[in-house]
């Protein structure tokens, strides 16, 4: 069975192709990606608008690209899937549209993904795939949750955000430096410059006894910071600016090791599997790398390449769920976008 995976909840037009054999793992036959990073610059973020009309540009030549890098015709394809949610609600619209649209043409049967089922089940795409049950710590974009998770469509929520999410921390507190968009990935790497301990910054619930997670009071102290800081927190080359990029890092690093690890201890499970875009995160990877060699936990990630939204993990998301009886491919063209849509939630 080959399936056509969609994916448009945000600023990436994704499409790949993965291809079924009985029950082993799907394999990922081709995938392309067009990141609108460029665009959104110079606007300092997301610009809905203009991120759905993109997405309408992009999609169907990223499709033929996918199937002709994958040797293919568009009559090979079994199942047609897309992102059904969460995300922003006229890109997820231009996906899904496309994809009943195909779907429809060819005479198969489409199936409706969840974005953030997408990130949880990345790793299996990866070189080292993890067998199941594990922890996830699924940091992407808004979302940054704890769950345990026992089988594909069998999940628990344990802890999750109650207000910004690791991703925003990142993002906004870039923001408040003077970092262009996307903020996370560039206060990373000013963090590899700077000293993690200079300044003394909270990590909001960290003793909570919960598996809860909030970041504005940490993007709130950074402000504080940078005017304390002044013109220098703002200005490039200055070691202030580099400080408070890895005290920033550190603090939200140290909260998602520690709810981490607190969690794999309270489940009795050895594994771990790190999920979103945060989990690109090279301190992230470090300490969670030394904290689980000691707890003798195993931990994957999902390939760097594949850390942000993608059609691979849409199209394998589909696959797993198909393959293991959790949902069925139907002819009906007829569709609708949840941009709010819980994991927990899904059925």
């Amino acid at each position: 069975m080959r399936i056509l995976g969609i994916e448009s909840s945000c600023d990436e037009t994704g499409v790949a192709l993965v291809e079924t054999t009985g029950d082993a793992l799907p394999r990922l036959l081709s995938h392309a990606l067009y990141s609108q990073i460029e665009m959104h610059q110079a606007y300092g973020g997301v610009v809905p608008e203009l991120a759905s009309r993109d997405h309408i540009r992009r999609v169907l030549p990223l499709t033929r690209q996918v199937m002709a890098e994958a040797g293919a015709q568009l009559v090979d394809i079994d199942v047609v899937a897309y992102t059904r949610g969460p995300g922003l609600a006229g890109a997820l619209l231009v996906g899904s549209g496309v994809a009943c649209a195909l779907a429809a043409s060819l005479g198969k049967p489409v199936l409706g993904v969840h974005h953030l089922e997408g990130h949880l089940l990345s790793p299996f795409l990866s070189a080292d795939p993890p067998e199941f049950p594990f922890i996830a710590l699924l940091v992407s974009g808004g979302h940054t949750q704890l769950m345990r998770v026992d089988g594909v469509g069998r999940y628990e929520l344990l802890g999750e955000t109650i207000d910004d999410a690791a991703g925003e921390a990142f993002d906004k507190s870039a923001k408040l430096m003077g970092l262009p968009y996307p903020g996370g990935p560039g206060l990373s790497r000013l963090a590899e410059q700077g000293d993690p301990t200079a300044y003394k910054l909270p990590r909001p619930l960290l003793y909570s006894g919960d598996f809860d997670f909030s970041f504005a009071g940490l993007k709130t102290a950074v402000l504080t910071q940078t005017k304390k800081i002044g013109p220098a927190a703002h200005t490039e080359g200055a070691p202030e600016r580099a400080d408070l990029a890895a005290s920033t890092q550190a603090a939200i690093v140290e909260v998602l090791l520690k709810k981490s690890m607190a969690a794999l201890k309270s489940s009795g499970l050895t594994r771990l599997v790190v999920a979103g875009g945060v989990g690109a995160n090279r301190e992230l990877r470090r300490q969670l790398n030394e904290a689980c060699a000691k707890a003798r936990v195993r931990v994957h990630y999902p390939e760097l390449h594949l850390c942000t939204d993608n059609g691979a993990m849409i199209a394998m998301a589909a696959a797993m769920r198909l393959q293991s009886g959790a949902q069925v491919a139907e002819a009906r063209y007829s569709f609708d976008v949840k941009p709010r849509w819980p994991l927990h939630e899904l059925v």
